[in-house]
């Protein structure tokens, strides 16, 4: 299936707007769950777009064009378009605010592992970092889109309403920059232990002793080591253990906030900061959520804008050294021997929750994309990158056919189910399902696209995106309220079982920034090919010459039929040696194009010169 993103968008608003507006009013829906993260990834669904990308934006009712409005018909015309989405987040931010301190609830989306035993309302209500990470990137977009809107409106009312909402989403986004400082965890163990085991086994490839692995870890981590003993505040034991070099160390995001995790102090109006009780585990999942929103902060909009006010910014300046160093750390791990990478042996085993899937495997993968895109990626890093993909999207039967009763099967449906350690101290045991590896690796692979400047690279990743495109396309729900959105797996996976029916919000807002970023992606230069320069370079030169000996022949009528056609070939020519560095195949183009015209320029003349004879 070709990306076409702007047309891909503008149907994924349609069906949005279709589920979520009735005569320009918000509305909830029958089939939604009840929980921050899905409420902030239905609004990151217009928002995000709106905000990215400039033609699709809303702010500014002016501007807003004319097939954008079409889509979002059931959300009011160009001018309460904006003003309906304001009323929706100050929606958002009514339902999750809890004695005016913002609430990260996993809600619904949290599950009970005994099914004879539900889950207490005090485990629905813990905050989870999907919801901390997810509330980031919804701020900050809502935030600039206030920023414009503001000053476009002219109704006293909304500007009212505009002031109040810029204050809770302010505090809103400090809650979730201090909540992620308080789920950021670094584990520490043992060789001997059996997360040292899994580690050592990981990382040997069953080529290196357990001694050797060691041994190597301690040179490759080092620094790192170093880093986060004197750049982190972290517990007695952790820091003493830590500080002990014949220990493997683990960083990241646990899935919630972390048991004893001491509080931020910050001037900031967030309220009280809860207690926490996730284990000090770090989870691959929560690890890459918690990168994404963290990236965030650091973009050129919000930059650009000034998003940020002088708290916010310590904070994230806090944020941004962990998101450096659990960087490198997964980017090593998952590289750890040049011959043959841990992240090659798919799938990949965790060590704290003792699981096997493609799914961590894709994980580690997007840690290490996140690393390729922060710094300059070799050719080597890349080619082998993509060759995990591909086999990723292989043994997912996303690019490949499914067998009889295959197994594969429920890494769609059902998912992935990860325990939550510690969730089950006030309640019973609490599990979390991903169920998102098609949108992911879709998502990481149109990423990896935007970063390739290889040409064969960059062909098969496309290839590969636009396998993943179809495949996710035709998972969208066909008929019902939910009509155009996301996740009907039996129409893919006939042999699975057959979903509740409820929209997945969270299917939804990741393939809205998969396409996002493809029309980012399209946005760039196209990658330059070295061999067509040279030719175009070769074809340029040809022309200009001919040009210049066109040129000696005795001058035509400025307004005639040859002078026309002279003044043209100029133009053409000019432009191919303009774009001779950045497209240089539409500098062949051009060229081939001046050449023809100048032959038939020559040949008209010679047949006139016939004729005279």
């Amino acid at each position: 299936m070709e990306i076409k993103p702007r047309q891909h968008l503008l149907d994924i608003w349609q069906a949005v707007a279709r589920y979520s507006f009735d005569d320009g009013e918000w509305s909830r829906g029958k089939t939604s769950g009840e929980n921050s993260v899905a409420d902030a990834e239905r609004l990151l669904c217009l928002l995000y777009p709106a905000t990215e990308l400039p033609s699709f934006r809303l702010d500014d009712p002016d501007t807003t064009e004319n097939d954008v409005l079409w889509a979002l018909k059931r959300a009011g015309g160009r001018l309460e378009i904006p003003a309906n989405l304001v009323t929706a987040a100050v929606e958002f931010m009514r339902t999750h605010t809890d004695d005016k301190r913002p609430t990260f609830a996993g809600g619904d989306y949290f599950k009970s592992r005994d099914k004879d035993q539900d889950l207490t309302d005090e485990q629905r209500q813990l905050g989870v970092t999907d919801s901390f990470s997810m509330s980031i990137t919804l701020c900050l977009a809502l935030l600039g889109f206030l920023k414009v809107y503001e000053s476009k409106t002219r109704r006293g009312d909304m500007k009212e309403t505009i002031r109040e909402l810029k204050t809770a989403t302010s505090n809103r986004l400090t809650a979730a920059m201090v909540s992620l400082l308080r789920s950021f965890t670094v584990n520490v163990y043992d060789t001997d232990s059996s997360q040292g085991r899994t580690l050592a086994e990981l990382l040997g490839q069953r080529q290196l002793s357990t001694r050797q692995v060691l041994e190597k870890f301690q040179r490759r981590f080092r620094p790192l080591r170093a880093a986060i003993i004197e750049s982190f505040i972290l517990g007695v034991d952790v820091q003493e253990a830590l500080k002990d070099e014949s220990q493997f160390f683990e960083c990241g995001w646990a899935w919630s906030l972390v048991r004893d995790a001491p509080e931020v102090m910050t001037e900031e109006p967030i309220g009280p900061q809860p207690a926490g009780v996730a284990n000090p585990v770090p989870y691959l999942y929560f690890t890459v959520v918690a990168l994404d929103g963290i990236e965030d902060l650091f973009s050129d909009r919000t930059l650009t804008l000034g998003l940020l006010n002088t708290e916010q910014q310590k904070l994230a300046e806090a944020l941004r050294l962990r998101w450096e160093i659990t960087q490198q750390y997964w980017s090593r791990i998952a590289r750890f021997d040049r011959d043959r990478w841990p992240l090659e042996d798919i799938p990949w085993r965790t060590t704290g929750q003792k699981l096997e899937s493609e799914y961590f495997s894709l994980s580690v993968a997007a840690i290490l994309v996140h690393d390729l895109l922060r710094r300059r990626a070799t050719d080597d890093d890349l080619t082998r990158t993509v060759r995990v993909m591909e086999r990723l999207g292989e043994r997912g039967r996303i690019t490949s056919r499914m067998t009889r009763d295959d197994p594969v099967v429920h890494l769609h449906n059902p998912g992935v189910t990860l325990p939550l350690q510690g969730g089950g101290t006030i309640g019973p045991p609490m599990d979390w399902t991903m169920n998102d590896f098609s949108t992911q690796l879709l998502k990481r692979t149109v990423q990896l696209c935007t970063l390739s400047r290889n040409l064969s690279a960059h062909d098969r990743l496309l290839r590969l995106a636009e396998d993943t495109l179809g495949h996710v396309w035709r998972r969208r729900i066909g008929d019902g309220e939910g009509a155009g959105l996301w996740d009907n797996v039996q129409a893919v996976y006939p042999e699975t079982a057959i979903p509740g029916g409820r929209v997945s919000w969270s299917i939804t807002e990741r393939v809205t920034e998969a396409m996002v970023k493809a029309h980012k992606m399209y946005g760039q230069p196209p990658i330059r090919s070295v061999q067509l320069a040279e030719q175009a370079r070769a074809l340029i030169s040809e022309a200009t010459h001919l040009f210049g000996n066109e040129l000696m022949e005795p001058p035509p009528p400025p307004d005639g039929k040859r002078g026309l056609e002279l003044k043209g070939i100029e133009v053409s020519l000019r432009r191919a040696r303009a774009l001779m560095d950045e497209q240089p195949g539409t500098a062949y183009a051009l060229a081939l194009d001046v050449l023809r015209r100048l032959d038939t320029l020559v040949r008209a003349r010679e047949g006139a010169t016939i004729q005279g004879v």
